[in-house]
C-alpha cells in the first residue's frame, strides 16, 4: 500500500558513476539484494550517518573508510549495499563481515579495501550469510551500468519492505552548461531519520570542493529526510551518500551555488516524501507545517509531537475529524509558556482552531470531507514569532501493525 501514483523517473548518466545489482540470496531468492556502485577516480564524496547508539557495523566502517580517504585526499571508489539482513546487533562479528565484505570487492576490482563503503539494511540481530553476500559481488559488477537501468535495478535492488522503488532526477541550466543529480532511496518503517534517511545515494556531475559538498549535504539533509516520519523509530543503518563526479559544470560562485543548493534540496525533499508516501500501511500522505513560532526547532518540536501522536494517526487512518486530538497534541509539545488563545489550526482549507477553542465556523462535515482526502495539509501558527517548519508523516493502520509483527516470519 502507497499513497500517490508509482513512479521511477528515467534517470541520465551521469558520467563516471555506474550501478550493478545481484541476485545474492540474502534473505529471499530471485530478487535483487547486492547493489555495487562504482565511483569515479577524482569525484567529492560525503556521508550523513544515524546518530542511534546501537549504529549497524556498516555504519562503523563506512565512517572509518570515509574518513581514511579524506585525511589521504583518496576517492572512495566503491559503495556496496546488501538489504535482507542489517548486520546491525552483531558486536565483533558484524564489524569483521562488513570489512571482509571492503576487502573482497576491493580485491575484485583492484582497490584497498578502505576505499569500498558498506551499507545493509533489513533484519537486526542476524550476522551476514557472508558466502552468499561474498559470492554475489561478482555478478554485481559484471552488471556495472552507467545507464537509466542501471539506476532503476538499484533502485530496486535497496529495498526492504518498500513497495515501489524510489528515485528522482533533477537537471538545472548554469549559464551556458547544465548540472543534473540523480538519487535513489529507500525506506518504509522504522522511520524517523535523525541525520538522513534509511538509505539514501545521489550522484551529481557537478565539479564541487569536498569540503563545500559536506556542508550542502548537512544543509539540505536537514530540510528533508530529517522532517520525516512514519513511526517515530530511528534506524541503526541510516546513511545518506552524495557523490559529485567534477566531471561537470563548476559550482565556482554565490549565484551558481544557489541555483545548485536549490535543486539538491528539491531533490532531497523528493526522495525523502517517497519514503513517507511509501510508508509501511501508509494510506494518507500528510504535511505539518508550523508556523509562528520562537524557533525553527520549537515549530519542530510541535510538528513531531503531533506527527508521532498514535491519536491523531489513528484518526487519519480512520478519516475521523476528530480534531481534539491535533489540539491535544499541540498543547503537549514542549514550548514554554504557550498562549493557547494565540493558536490557530488549520485542516487543509478548513479552520479547526482559533482563540483556545473550536473555530466559529467549523463543521464536522467539512472537517470530515479534508480527512477523508488521500493527501492532507495541517497549519499550526503558533502565534509567537516568526520562524516555521514542515514535517510529512502517514496515518497509522492496521496494516502497520501487520507488517511489522509478521516481518521476521
Amino acid at each position: 500500500m502507497a499513497v500517490g501514483p508509482a513512479s521511477f523517473p528515467e534517470m541520465p548518466v551521469i558520467d563516471g558513476v555506474r550501478l550493478g545489482t545481484a541476485r545474492a540470496g540474502i534473505k529471499t531468492a530471485d530478487r535483487r539484494d547486492l547493489v555495487v556502485i562504482e565511483v569515479p577516480e577524482g569525484a567529492a564524496v560525503a556521508g550523513s550517518f544515524t546518530r542511534n547508539a546501537f549504529c549497524a557495523a556498516p555504519v562503523t566502517v563506512a565512517r572509518e573508510h570515509l574518513a581514511a580517504c579524506t585525511l589521504h585526499g583518496e576517492t572512495p571508489r566503491y559503495l556496496v549495499i546488501n538489504t535482507g539482513n542489517a548486520n546491525a546487533g552483531t558486536g565483533e562479528t558484524g564489524l569483521r563481515d562488513a570489512r571482509a565484505t571492503c576487502a573482497e570487492l576491493g580485491g575484485l576490482v583492484g582497490v584497498d579495501a578502505s576505499r569500498v563503503l558498506p551499507f545493509s539494511t533489513g533484519v537486526i540481530g542476524e550476522t551476514l550469510p557472508m558466502e552468499r553476500l561474498l559470492g554475489g559481488l561478482p555478478e554485481a559488477l559484471r552488471c556495472l551500468d552507467e545507464g537509466a537501468a542501471g539506476w532503476a535495478s538499484a533502485g530496486e535492488g535497496i529495498l526492504t519492505t518498500d513497495t515501489r522503488p524510489k528515485g528522482a532526477s533533477v537537471t538545472v541550466p548554469l549559464g551556458d552548461e547544465t548540472v543534473t543529480l540523480n538519487g535513489i532511496s529507500k525506506g518504509s518503517g522504522m522511520i524517523k531519520p535523525n541525520m538522513a534517511t534509511m538509505l539514501a545515494f545521489v550522484a551529481t556531475d557537478a565539479a564541487i570542493a569536498p569540503a563545500l559538498l559536506d556542508e550542502l549535504l548537512r544543509e539540505t539533509v536537514e530540510r528533508s529526510f530529517n522532517c520525516i516520519t512514519v513511526d517515530g523509530d530511528t534506524s541503526t543503518n541510516d546513511a545518506c551518500m552524495l557523490i559529485a563526479t567534477g566531471r561537470g559544470a563548476a559550482i565556482d560562485d554565490d549565484e551558481r551555488l544557489a541555483v545548485f543548493r536549490e535543486a539538491l534540496e528539491r531533490l532531497m525533499i523528493e526522495l525523502a516524501q517517497a519514503i513517507v508516501r511509501d510508508g509501511e500501511g501508509a494510506t494518507k500522505f500528510v504535511g505539518l507545517q508550523v508556523d509562528g513560532a520562537v524557533s525553527r526547532q520549537e515549530a519542530l518540536d510541535v510538528a513531531f509531537t503531533v506527527a508521532h501522536s498514535p491519536l491523531v494517526k489513528t484518526a487519519l487512518a480512520a478519516s475521523d475529524a476528530n480534531w481534539g486530538r491535533i489540539l491535544a497534541a499541540v498543547g503537549r509539545a514542549p514550548v514554554e509558556n504557550f498562549d493557547v488563545e494565540r493558536v490557530v489550526i488549520d485542516l487543509g482549507d478548513v479552520r479547526l482552531v482559533e482563540n483556545g477553542g473550536r473555530a466559529a465556523g467549523y463543521t464536522e462535515e467539512a472537517g470530515s470531507a479534508v480527512m477523508a482526502r488521500e493527501e492532507i495539509a495541517i497549519r499550526i501558527d503558533l502565534g509567537r514569532g516568526v520562524r516555521s517548519a514542515t514535517v510529512w508523516t502517514t496515518d497509522l493502520t492496521r496494516e502497520y501493525v501487520a507488517i511489522n509483527a509478521d516481518y521476521r516470519s
